[in-house]
């Protein structure tokens, strides 16, 4: 698992329209939230990127974009987004690299059959690319909300 005070693991990766995203095009400019979800059209993941969402003018006032990714492809991403309203950036990690590189990829056998999850968590970068908060396992239901409270914490 990820420490906070270390540089976050940068990353190149695909959103829901095929840009590609790369993490360290918001160093000096913004800071990033990013967080990882197990699948678009999932009822926790559903709750959770509506929440982040209806917050995207809060976290903008912060200087923050809010970035979520999950093993989806660009395709279902845009399916999610438009069916939902959503304004956070979906990213595809459909080779689970970047998963791996903030430890949130699972594995998971059933009848003999491995398959890969994710954790639900939620990194918060600086804009020196430096991670601030690694928060592992969270419950999808007003974690927006908390996320954008660590996040006014960081001028204080």
């Amino acid at each position: 698992m990820l420490e906070p005070g270390g540089p976050a693991p940068d990353f190149e990766l695909p959103d829901a329209a095929m840009e590609t995203v790369k993490l360290s095009d918001y160093r000096g400019k913004k800071r990033v939230v990013l967080y990882f979800y197990h699948r678009d059209d999932d009822p926790g993941c559903t709750v959770e990127a509506i929440e982040f969402s209806d917050l995207a003018d809060r976290f903008a006032k912060q200087d923050a974009v809010v970035l979520g990714v999950s093993l989806d492809d660009p395709f279902c991403h845009e399916e999610f987004r438009d069916k939902h309203g959503l304004l956070v950036r979906l990213l595809s990690d459909t080779d689970y690299e970047v998963s791996r590189s903030y430890s949130t990829l699972r594995e998971m056998e059933r009848n003999g059959v491995v398959k890969y999850g994710t954790i639900r968590s939620t990194f918060i970068v600086d804009r020196d690319g430096v991670l601030r908060h690694a928060l592992y396992n969270v419950m999808p239901r007003g974690h927006a909300a908390d996320v954008l409270k660590l996040i006014q914490q960081l001028d204080a």
